[in-house]
Parts: structure tokens; C-alpha cells; sequence
């Protein structure tokens, strides 16, 4: 299972204003875990910058005037997410702008080019309803480290958000070992030696991730978590 989580900074709000992508970032997971394989890259907009989104930012039209066009970097950018799922928070903003930059580029929507995409914040509101669930609050309630976040930069964005995806959706993945047949000593060849495997204690921080996960697990279902009924029923 391949994941490209996703960020984009923009010059602006709205694409249909012609607001235009200036920084795409995105890391790449295999089977829920990181790969060395990132795409970033900085964007020549053509146009200036709204004051409020430089405030969240940090870019300048200076800095951007030797970067590539998005034209310049299409068929690139296809390349890396062509086929895998895109995990972006508050994914219409992001797609809105994929979509317009690709339109111009004659290279269709971004949903033709990869297999679905999640969006990280509709998520985080069915776990934790009328609660805040931007980045910097699902950072802190699931214990990620965000204290390089001091401006908006995507590639930084993108990095947290893929622990916090992995951490919200903790438990979903299944596990299962590959025992190869072999031959007990001594016994008939139709028998399987049993390895022996080694139990890892979790550690401190991994216990509270987790009671963390059953909180707000409990929370959505109502008190229907399994887990906490059956962990109410061994201390009565």
C-alpha cells in the first residue's frame, strides 16, 4: 500500500481569483512506514503574494523568482503520486489548487492520477467532534513533536501530518508474521518448528498514545469501544 501525504502553500485563498501554488511538499509511505522518497519543490507564482498568507508562510516573491514554474515540474510531480492514495488535510483547499495548476498545465484533476484521496480533517472531526483539529491541536493530543512548526512551510507540514495520520489510525493496519515451514528435529516431516519470538514491552509514551487512541475512540462510539468494556470487566 503506497501514501503520499500532501501539502501545498499557495499565494492566496482562492484559485479561482488566481491564486497559484508556490511550494508543493509530500513524503512517501510503504505499508505505513517512511520512505527516503520525498518530492519538494518552490514555485515561480508569476504574481504577488497576499500579506496574510506570507504571514503564514514566510515566502516571498523574491525568494521565488528563480524557482521553476509548475509547468516546469508537471510531469514530476505526476510521477511521485501517480497511483497511490493522497492523505492532505483539509484536502478540498489543497485539491483546489492541484486541480487549477494542472488544468493549466493540460494535465487534468489530480484525482486522475492517483487512486483516492483522504482528507486528514474530516477524519479528525468524526474522532473528535467540537473539538479544535487543525495541525498544531492533533500534534499535541497525539503527542507529536511539532516544536520545528514555527511558520507554515509544507514539507515540515507534511512530516507531521503523516505521524499524526499513522497515529490516528493506529490499530487499523493488521499484523502477521511469515513462518517458513521447517522440519522439527526429530519429528515427522509434516511438523513446523515453533520460533521463538521476542515480547517488547511498550514503552511509556507508547502506553499513553495509546490510552489516548481509546479515549477518543471511546469518545466517537459513544462508549462503545470494545477495548475499554472489556478492560472495565477484568478490574470489576
Amino acid at each position: 500500500m503506497r501514501q503520499i501525504i500532501l501539502d501545498t502553500e499557495t499565494t492566496g485563498l482562492e484559485p479561482s481569483l488566481g491564486h497559484r501554488v508556490i511550494e508543493i511538499a509530500a513524503v512517501e509511505l510503504l505499508s505505513r512506514r517512511f520512505t527516503d522518497r520525498h518530492f519538494h519543490v518552490y514555485l515561480n507564482p508569476d504574481r504577488e503574494i497576499d500579506e496574510g498568507a506570507a504571514q503564514v508562510h514566510g515566502l516571498t516573491v523574491e525568494f521565488l523568482q528563480d524557482k521553476p514554474h509548475f509547468s516546469d515540474v508537471v510531469d514530476e510531480f505526476i510521477d511521485y503520486v501517480h497511483g497511490a492514495e493522497l492523505i492532505i488535510h483539509n484536502a478540498p483547499f489543497d485539491v483546489g489548487f492541484l486541480d487549477r495548476e494542472l488544468s493549466l498545465a493540460g494535465r487534468g484533476k489530480i484525482a486522475d492520477h492517483c487512486s483516492m484521496i483522504t482528507d486528514t480533517l474530516r477524519m479528525a472531526k468524526e474522532l473528535h467532534p467540537g473539538q479544535k483539529n487543525n495541525l498544531d491541536a492533533l500534534c499535541k493530543r497525539y503527542s507529536v513533536d511539532n516544536s520545528a512548526r514555527t511558520l507554515h512551510g509544507a514539507l515540515v507540514d507534511a512530516q507531521l501530518l503523516a505521524e499524526v495520520y499513522l497515529a490516528m489510525t493506529r490499530g487499523q493496519e493488521t499484523l502477521a508474521i511469515d513462518l517458513e515451514p521447517m522440519a522439527a528435529a526429530g519429528g515427522d516431516a509434516g511438523e513446523m518448528a515453533t520460533a521463538a519470538l521476542a515480547v517488547l514491552k511498550a514503552t511509556e509514551d507508547e502506553l499513553a498514545a495509546h490510552e489516548s487512541y481509546l479515549d477518543a475512540l471511546d469518545k466517537a462510539s459513544r462508549g462503545q469501544c470494545l477495548w475499554r468494556r472489556l478492560q472495565s470487566e477484568e478490574g470489576a
